[in-house]
């Protein structure tokens, strides 16, 4: 058996009950890869990339998981597939996307996974939800933490936590 690891995850959606579907992502996730140790609050975020589509609903999630981390991103592509996500665009508007941010302090290169995340640093979206549950989580490339990460951000987009009574 492998060891635990604590995974960073961003899930994010701007089609259809995104409430729902992260809630769906979750319950997904945590019934097939692991533990849910922390969640982060959500997030109503800008698009980024393409600016011309609705806004997302981001979450980050802690999760410990004794997957590695090709596994881990099976299983969070299935999250994706379970919740009709379609790959048409790049960066185009989702159902459900599910991102590995960080895998423990492992750097993972290989085809089709790169963690840490190589946009982490340049995403308010992600960086905000993930510096309420790991602001003192060491990036293992860039030697910062989430927290410093977050403050020199450069992406201007806004960031604004999102409450379910403004439906």
């Amino acid at each position: 058996m492998s060891a635990t690891k604590t995974a960073y995850l961003l899930l994010g959606s701007n089609l259809g009950d995104r409430a729902a579907l992260l809630r769906e992502a979750r319950a997904y996730l945590a019934a097939t890869a692991g533990e849910i140790a922390a969640a982060s609050a959500l997030y109503e975020t800008a698009a980024w990339g393409r600016e011309d589509q609705p806004a997302f609903l981001n979450q980050a999630l802690a999760l410990r998981t004794t997957l590695p981390p090709g596994l881990l991103l099976a299983h969070c592509l299935a999250a994706e597939q379970h919740a009709g996500r379609e790959r048409s665009e790049r960066w185009g508007s989702r159902t459900l996307d599910v991102d590995i941010l960080l895998y423990g302090s492992e750097i993972i290169d290989q085809p089709g996974l790169t963690v840490p995340h190589p946009r982490l640093a340049e995403r308010r979206f992600a960086l905000v939800p993930l510096a309420e549950i790991g602001g003192q989580v060491q990036h293992p490339v860039l030697g910062l933490t989430v927290a410093e990460l977050l403050a020199r951000c450069p992406d201007p987009l806004p960031v604004q936590p999102w409450l379910e009574e403004q439906l």
